[in-house]
């Protein structure tokens, strides 16, 4: 039965990728806690799906996860349709968060870049733009990363080459990021 099989292939997806990729994810957020801790954000960038993950894991940092706690500082490269039809219009959409994040990022930022295949050219710019501004970049992929891992300093992958799983494993991923930043850096000051 088809329903059966998506949440098996889910099931299998999201332990997998918790198995594998455990060590990375506590490396992650102690890189995002660090970089509130000292003055920097979180900047994120997706295409379609990640597009909206992105916007989902940036409002879970401003506004609240699980605790009560000050807002972070997360943006979602994805929202500002201006600044989005305006690159895409005079550079090329392959430019639309690059540019972006030349103009925003510092070395204190971690950029996370959301691409299902890991072959999104716009990721991969701006991957390759965050390294030269000095941020932390980080991959979130599907199976194999695809060309991604050439450019972010930590790769996430998920251990499924079908994307509607891939990308609610991202989810589950960014949910999981906020958590572990919360809990470092507010731990104990759970709300309900």
């Amino acid at each position: 039965m088809l329903i059966n099989r998506a949440l098996d292939d889910l099931i299998k997806a999201i332990s997998e990728t918790v198995i594998v990729n455990s060590p990375k994810l506590i490396e992650l957020g102690g890189w995002v806690s660090s970089a509130f801790e000292n003055g920097g954000k979180l900047l994120l960038c997706g295409n379609g799906g990640s597009a909206a993950d992105s916007q989902h894991i940036a409002a879970e940092f401003i506004n609240r996860f699980r605790l009560e706690r000050n807002p972070l500082p997360a943006i979602a490269l994805t929202t500002d349709t201006s600044v989005i039809t305006a690159i895409s219009n005079d550079y090329g959409f392959n430019y639309v968060f690059s540019k972006q994040i030349e103009a925003l990022a510092s070395p204190k930022d971690v950029v996370i870049g959301i691409s299902t295949s890991g072959n999104s050219q716009n990721i991969i710019f701006a991957m390759d733009t965050a390294r030269i501004k000095g941020a932390k970049t980080v991959a979130f992929t599907g199976k194999g990363g695809g060309k991604m891992p050439a450019h972010a300093d930590l790769v996430i992958t998920v251990s499924s080459s079908d994307t509607p799983r891939i990308q609610e494993v991202h989810i589950f991923i960014g949910h999981l990021l906020c958590d572990i930043v919360e809990q470092e850096m507010f731990g104990g000051k759970r709300h309900g």
